[in-house]
């Protein structure tokens, strides 16, 4: 499955370098962040913005991302709105931002929080890259029912993970960065995919198209074997790393317990109640 589903991302990307190469055009794309510069989370960002980059080199897009305060995003008047908001920060902050950039359909991505109530807010423009709470919970119930006495914690990231290209990308982070690749550090470099990519993939730079896109329309490769879509909450539905003592033990959802490929084994469900 993971193959195939390569295979289509591949596809799609040389059909967008076509078009693009029929008009020579380059657009700049502009993103912000909210939040630390000196943790792992910005320097996944970084490695996200340099494989943007490239990917913009062949697609007609070039990309730049500036750390903001929250206080100057909030002041900020519609037309000098970025195309989104990349935000490892707390819940109060995120749902203030997401509060402010709706009406201009500005997606605002949470790399950090795993507040449920921020998903079952359900909140139309706030996307969370990190999983929940809920979501973490659910994989280490679900391998205690394999192993009851197991003392493990539930993870989107791990540097042992070499699974579905995972190997290449904690050796690509290690190479540029000086550190292996961590939670935080993934979801920081998954938003600078997830947006890059529905950029190329919509041909749009318009906020309120690449948030439909996002929400609606992107099948992501994480590069953890199964295509990462949004739910309805707003949460990126992925498979999550199970780790004792420092080690990788597992993957969730836990085979044998739960369809290995039912991702909505884990977490909120739906904005349905």
């Amino acid at each position: 499955m993971s193959r195939a589903f390569c295979g289509l991302v591949w596809l799609s990307t040389m059909l967008v370098l076509a078009l693009w190469r029929t008009t020579g055009a380059v657009e700049e794309v502009q993103l912000v962040y909210v939040g630390s510069t000196t943790t792992t989370v910005w320097r996944g960002i970084e490695q996200g913005m340099r494989e943007a980059n490239i990917l913009g080199g062949f697609t007609g897009y070039t990309y730049t991302i500036e750390p903001v305060s929250p206080e100057a995003l909030l002041g900020a008047q519609r037309d000098k709105l970025p195309l989104a908001v990349v935000a490892a920060t707390d819940a109060e902050t995120l749902q203030r931002l997401s509060a402010k950039l709706a009406a201009a359909s500005v997606a605002v991505m949470n790399l950090l929080a795993d507040d449920e109530a921020l998903r079952q807010a359900c909140l139309p423009n706030l996307l969370h890259v990190a999983p929940s709470a809920r979501m973490k919970a659910d994989a280490v119930a679900q391998w205690q029912k394999r192993k009851p006495t197991a003392q493990v914690q539930a993870r989107a990231w791990h540097e042992d993970f070499t699974k579905f290209a995972a190997g290449e990308l904690n050796n690509r982070f290690r190479k540029a960065q000086g550190l292996p690749m961590d939670d935080d550090a993934w979801a920081g470099w998954a938003a600078l995919k997830l947006l890059s990519e529905a950029v190329a993939r919509a041909q749009s730079t318009e906020p309120a198209r690449i948030l439909a896109y996002l929400r609606h329309e992107m099948a992501f490769d994480g590069q953890k074997g199964v295509p990462h879509t949004f739910r309805d909450t707003g949460q990126l539905r992925q498979p999550l790393l199970l780790v004792e003592a420092g080690k990788l033990v597992g993957e969730a959802p836990v085979p044998g317990v739960v369809d290995s490929n039912d991702l909505d084994s884990l977490g909120l469900t739906s904005c349905k109640r």
